[in-house]
């Protein structure tokens, strides 16, 4: 990697790539932000996200964000708070490329991330169809690479695979594991919410839901968490009768 000076203003380059960071993103950082404006969403942006997203670890939040100029050069991001402004992120390896520029860890490890991310994706389409056993299989899979972030993601779907194959206990111990991972992950509280719900630990479960409305009070609009909470609801009803 070179790096060379243009007025004050550093310029990492990529060997053999059209990849470019202006400024210099430092250890601390903890924010991603991709544009998704007309342009960069024409050149593949919303695809960056959803990687980033995938790939990231807890700590590391990764949102989009409106434009953010340069627009011949999308898509484009910038990582903050240092405002370090990345162009022609358009590829999972470009993805890879700046997570292992911004946390200065080495790029094979988040290639492995893109393929436990891959799997993980695999066994997803296998939850939509129904099949748990095959998806908890890839879902074990993906956490055998060991990846390096996204890895809360994978015992989030696992542990909703294992409850859907009515193995609440596992499915509860993967839930735990991912709320410990991402503890401001309000998905993970829900994941474990259901599986106390499952076991009908209605108080507990309660105060998982709590948790998840508290790091996201917009949830409490999704249908889905209404759903979680008449459930519950109606359960504790019958309890006190």
């Amino acid at each position: 990697m070179n790096m060379n000076m243009n007025g004050g203003l550093g310029v990492i380059r990529i060997p053999n790539s059209h990849l470019r960071i202006y400024a210099s993103a430092p250890p601390e950082t903890n924010e991603i932000r991709v544009c998704t404006s007309k342009t960069c969403r024409r050149q593949g942006s919303m695809e960056s996200l959803q990687v980033l997203s995938g790939i990231a670890p807890p700590n590391i939040s990764v949102a989009s964000c409106g434009c953010l100029g340069r627009c011949g050069a999308g898509p484009n991001l910038v990582v903050l708070p240092s405002a370090t402004f990345v162009n022609h992120c358009a590829t999972a390896a470009r993805a890879a490329q700046i997570m292992a520029i911004v946390t200065g860890s080495d790029l094979g490890v988040w290639n492995n991330a893109l393929r436990a991310l891959s799997v993980r994706k695999k066994a997803e389409i296998y939850m939509e169809k129904g099949d748990f056993a095959t998806a908890e299989a890839m879902l074990t899979q993906a956490l055998d690479l060991n990846p390096v972030g996204g890895i809360h993601h994978i015992y989030r779907n696992r542990s909703a695979a294992r409850l859907a194959l009515n193995n609440t206990v596992a499915a509860l111990e993967d839930a735990i594991e991912a709320s410990t991972l991402a503890p401001k992950d309000p998905e993970a509280y829900i994941c474990k919410g259901d599986a106390l719900m499952g076991m009908e630990q209605f108080e507990a479960a309660g105060d998982s839901y709590s948790m998840a409305l508290q790091l996201d009070p917009s949830i409490r609009r999704s249908k889905s968490f209404k759903a979680r909470i008449a459930k519950l609801e109606e359960k504790l009803l019958i309890l006190d009768l």
